[in-house]
């Protein structure tokens, strides 16, 4: 299974994106890692998932689907840092 970093940029005020944490969640695995940052643990690739995705946000928002790789440094929570080192293998 692939990790990708999923990153958003939800551009219209006051809009309620659950349908979107809700899709994200359907995954085999997730981790919110920041406000608008989830790491996705998944047999998707990344345009699977990002066209899944892109289907509960608007047409002015923003989606960036990345690949993770073990090349990765950052200041995060203890439990994030151990979901990563968890199911990142690449």
């Amino acid at each position: 299974m692939a990790v990708f970093c999923v990153t958003y940029d939800l551009n219209k005020s006051g809009q309620n994106y659950d349908a979107l944490y809700d899709e994200i969640k359907l995954s085999s695995g997730w981790c919110h890692a920041l406000d608008s940052t989830w790491l996705i643990s998944t047999t998707e690739n990344a345009k699977q998932l990002s066209d899944r995705l892109r289907k509960k946000i608007d047409d002015n928002d923003d989606l960036l689907v990345i690949k993770v790789t073990r090349d990765y440094a950052g200041w995060l929570d203890k439990a994030t840092w151990e979901w990563i080192n968890k199911h990142v293998t690449d």
